[in-house]
């Protein structure tokens, strides 16, 4: 669920992002992806941490 929410957020966060530096509709779709995809692995890393921890 951590990861599905990562990315999500990262999705959203990338798109207002290109979106503020007036980029087109590829400019958001490619920074929604990096984002998003930064932010899944970041959720990743969190859940296993979280699991080891308990």
């Amino acid at each position: 669920m951590i990861v599905i929410a990562g990315l999500l957020c990262g999705i959203a966060w990338g798109a207002t992002i290109a979106k503020r530096r007036k980029g087109t509709g590829l400019d958001m779709a490619q920074y929604a992806a990096g984002y998003g995809i930064a932010f899944a692995l970041l959720g990743l890393f969190v859940t296993i941490f979280v699991e080891r921890l308990l």
